[in-house]
């Protein structure tokens, strides 16, 4: 699989599970030649618009989503697209990231295994959000019924949760997403558990920046190229 291929799989594979959030909220995207687009308010911290293609345009990303009023975000996938003019400032800029299949996974401290019950996921997302029932919010019961998504939470001997994350599997790649260590957590140890619980025959992907990226090259994963998330004024 040559890095182009594997990119291409990461920015599908992320607008897919931008689209299993939607679902969880009672909301549906639409996939199309060049772009994902929401035309209703994503949930938080989910972008309105992917562009999954290089080519993709403002307009692609633009005539799909609700801009009535501020705060519309686009995901430009391959840091190509300027919507400056449009009045939208640059948030953020990551890069994607990629494991081949076939690394080994190092043991990791802890009880690692995928949330199965409400219960649970309430508790993950509370340990994810830093105790911002808000935020917590966001992850909904109904992720659990999807049979693409895998939420992993890491556990104690006392039961507090280490740290966790999500996978989401697609057509053939594994993302890995809302990655986190609680307090005292090595976040080397969260990737080797997380990933412990993902295919080990196809490739993870997914997108990471700052400070979060050392860990993430240290469990195997090499840059694959730059991504820029939009915000209209």
């Amino acid at each position: 699989m040559i890095i182009d291929d594997v990119l291409g799989d990461a920015v599908r594979n992320n607008a897919e599970w931008c689209q299993a959030m939607c679902r969880a909220h009672g909301l549906t995207g639409t996939f199309g030649p060049r772009a994902w687009t929401s035309a209703v308010r994503t949930p938080l911290y989910y972008p309105d618009a992917v562009t999954l293609t290089e080519d993709a345009g403002a307009a692609d990303l633009l005539t799909g989503i609700d801009r009535t009023t501020p705060g519309a975000s686009v995901k430009d996938s391959h840091a190509r697209v300027d919507l400056t003019a449009e009045g939208f400032r640059l948030l953020f800029e990551a890069s994607w990231i990629h494991r081949p299949a076939g690394l080994a996974v190092p043991a990791a401290p802890g009880d690692w295994r995928p949330v199965r019950t409400p219960e649970e996921l309430a508790a993950w997302a509370m340990a994810w959000s830093g105790d911002d029932a808000e935020d917590a919010e966001l992850f909904r019961p109904e992720l659990l019924a999807d049979p693409a998504t895998t939420v992993v939470a890491g556990y104690g001997d006392d039961g507090r949760i280490l740290g966790g994350g999500v996978l989401s599997a697609s057509a053939r790649v594994t993302g890995v997403s809302n990655l986190f260590a609680t307090d005292g957590t090595d976040p080397s140890a969260v990737w080797a558990g997380v990933l412990a619980s993902a295919p080990g025959d196809r490739p993870a992907v997914g997108y990471e920046s700052g400070d979060d990226l050392p860990p993430a090259r240290e469990a195997g994963f090499r840059e694959l190229g730059p991504l820029r998330v939009w915000l209209g004024l």
